[in-house]
């Protein structure tokens, strides 16, 4: 048995800004949830002030390591598993925003290629 394959075409040129805007909007706003995320909690649980809790969680969320050093076990556990989901995030959110490019392109060529 053989399944029947069918093609969509590509999304016309003039569509596609609109959906990279709307895979760039979700990619923000991964990036501005994570920041909030962070801020919060370096102010509450390691007891930062809003301005240094910022600088902290921006600086983890972009992978170049925390600025001040946290010194209670609350902010310490916070810091650890916020990192590990810094990490994460930052990653799924330069995957949402590539996607679009990406799928075009594969897309493109599968159409090119005619399987």
């Amino acid at each position: 048995m053989r399944l029947e394959r069918r093609h969509q075409p590509l999304l016309p040129a003039h569509r596609f800004p609109g959906r990279v805007a709307n895979y760039a909007a979700a990619s923000f706003g991964l990036i501005a949830f994570s920041l909030a995320i962070g801020v919060a909690g370096y102010h509450w649980l390691a007891g930062f002030a809003w301005l240094d809790a910022l600088v902290n969680a921006a600086m983890i969320l972009g992978g170049m390591g925390p600025v001040d050093p946290v010194t209670c076990a609350e902010g310490k556990w916070f810091a650890a598993a916020y990192a590990l989901y810094s990490g994460i995030a930052l990653l799924t959110s330069v995957g949402v925003l590539f996607a679009p490019v990406v799928h075009r392109v594969l897309h493109r060529f599968h159409l090119e290629s005619g399987d």
